[in-house]
């Protein structure tokens, strides 16, 4: 009878254990200390900024002390009707313009421009330098307005997350996403981004310091992040009334056997 017994105790902690998840599997980079930082930074490269697709929309201010000679040079703000109202009000926010196929955008008055391959700043110093020869100390603002990446899968908040800075680390992506839950694989996050036209998709290993020196580690506009479920999640997804219902049993002809014996 007490084999009876030991047995079906170890098949209730073979079934808890099965939904144990080990803290070596949940920890971010596991190995990373000052010793390994100078290997680190002779194969990191920063990224500063973004670099502009074809696609991307983006906001361009011109402005000077003499504001009358830079209006023809920016969009005309967006006008609405206030609902319950008949007068017309205008909306701050200004309209923006919409990198085509051949990555260019068209200004007022300056006409085509090509931007596709350049940062924000580079298209900002590019438009002042076409400026300068028309207008009096012109500045330029250049903010790109749909940039964004996708988290999905195993995270608290998947969502769609902006970029606030001009630069978004996976890092930083997940934890606007609420961080993994335990049933998120932090050694295989899928990262899938469009180059050239064309799909290209990596994936990166949380667990391990060569993440910052990854292709993946800084985010581009449009990125999708997806980090897989681990073996636990199938089984409570799939299974959970089969699991409950074994342990339920077990328990109950433990229980009864118990009383028996005694």
């Amino acid at each position: 009878m007490n084999k009876t017994l030991k047995l079906i105790a170890l098949g209730i902690v073979a079934v808890l254990a099965a939904g144990c998840v080990t803290q070596k599997k949940m920890t971010y980079l596991q190995t990373a200390d000052a010793s390994i930082a100078d290997s680190i930074n002779a194969h990191y490269t920063p990224q500063t900024e973004l670099i502009i697709r074809n696609g991307d929309a983006m906001t361009i201010f011109v402005s000077a002390l003499d504001k009358e000679a830079v209006a023809p040079y920016n969009l005309p703000t967006v006008v609405y009707n206030t609902p319950g109202s008949n007068s017309v009000q205008t909306t701050p926010m200004l309209q923006y313009y919409t990198v085509d196929e051949e990555g260019n955008i068209e200004m007022p008055v300056l006409g085509k421009i090509h931007v596709a391959g350049l940062k924000r700043t580079e298209v900002e110093t590019h438009i002042k330098s076409l400026l300068e020869s028309q207008v009096l100390n012109p500045m330029v603002q250049v903010q790109l307005v749909n940039a964004r990446v996708s988290v999905l899968g195993e995270v608290n908040m998947p969502g769609q997350i902006p970029f606030t800075k001009n630069r978004m680390t996976i890092l930083d992506a997940l934890a606007a996403a609420g961080d993994l839950t335990v049933y998120g694989q932090r050694h295989d996050v899928l990262v899938t981004r469009e180059v050239n036209g064309k799909l290209e998709m990596g994936r990166v290993d949380l667990r391990s310091v060569e993440l910052y020196t990854s292709p993946y580690y800084f985010l581009q506009q449009n990125d999708i992040v997806y980090v897989t479920p681990n073996k636990v999640r199938a089984v409570s997804s799939t299974n959970s009334g089969l699991w409950l219902s074994i342990v339920s049993t077990a328990l109950s002809a433990a229980t009864v056997i118990v009383t028996v014996v005694k």
